[in-house]
């Protein structure tokens, strides 16, 4: 029988684990997720800042837990793997959203700040990823869907910067995780794993505080066609649509949020 769009995206009985995922598009993502019926593993390397958003989402009626980790550490990659199987069980849904970012000339850019960037937005989606498949989606494959992972990627990953931005690590990783989406995708498609992307546009949060301030978020607003910036609601649709079976024909896709700005020739 077919199903209701009201039972497509139900996420009833599910588990997600959220990387970076305790302030911004983050726990945004984490509230969409639990607010469809999931359960919520929130991780980011502060343990305030978790207690902090774990509370937010309970506060909405949502089972929420967290384990701090540090996504650019394999050891601890592997423990808040460890605790999230131990404490609620399988994962359905990976979100990898821990990222960071560097602002510098690519002529003087510190080498030290590329190996940071890549490692985290790069090494860390990838060992993440193949720890949760190997250990919960994959081993559990013949039981049903094997899951679904969803890669915070950017619209800086499609493409070059505009005049005053100098972000070449965080915009080579970011299209790195894009690519790295599709071919996750056809290799772990046929095994039940549907894996996608989103590419979020310019959303107000602690990472971009410094390129608003530096590119004037007026001047931001009048590039974008809906002349706007992302708010605390625009990823909540794509991100269910990409963890439920309303999605489910649906992987090694991207697609951006951003006001129109990528539809743009030299956008």
């Amino acid at each position: 029988m077919t199903r209701t769009i009201q039972q497509l995206f139900d996420l009833t009985g599910k588990t997600a684990l959220v990387t970076g995922g305790s302030r911004g598009l983050g726990l945004q993502m984490a509230h969409a997720l639990g607010e469809a019926g999931a359960r919520v593993m929130l991780s980011s390397r502060k343990a305030t800042d978790l207690e902090q958003a774990v509370a937010e989402l309970q506060a909405a009626g949502i089972d929420a837990r967290w384990v701090a980790a540090d996504c650019a550490d394999e050891g601890s990659i592997t423990h808040l793997v460890d605790e999230t199987l131990q404490r609620m069980g399988d994962i359905d849904i990976l979100v990898n959203n821990a990222g960071a970012t560097w602002g510098a000339p690519a002529e003087d850019h510190p080498v030290a700040a590329w190996d940071k960037v890549m490692n985290l937005n790069v090494r860390g989606y990838f060992l993440l990823s193949q720890q949760v498949a190997k250990r919960s989606m994959l081993a559990r494959q013949g039981g049903g869907t094997g899951g679904r992972i969803i890669n915070v990627a950017s619209i800086a990953g499609l493409g070059g910067n505009p005049p005053g931005m100098q972000t070449i690590a965080y915009n080579t990783s970011k299209a790195a995780v894009i690519n790295f989406t599709r071919t996750l995708a056809g290799e772990w498609g046929p095994r039940g794993i549907n894996v996608n992307a989103i590419c979020p546009g310019f959303f107000p949060s602690k990472m971009t505080a410094g390129l608003l301030s530096k590119l004037g978020e007026d001047n931001l607003k009048s590039h974008a066609p809906l002349r706007r910036l992302g708010d605390d609601e625009d990823l909540k649709g794509l991100t269910l649509l990409f963890a439920s079976d309303a999605g489910k024909h649906i992987t090694g896709q991207w697609l951006a949020v951003d006001g129109g700005v990528s539809a743009l020739v030299g956008g």
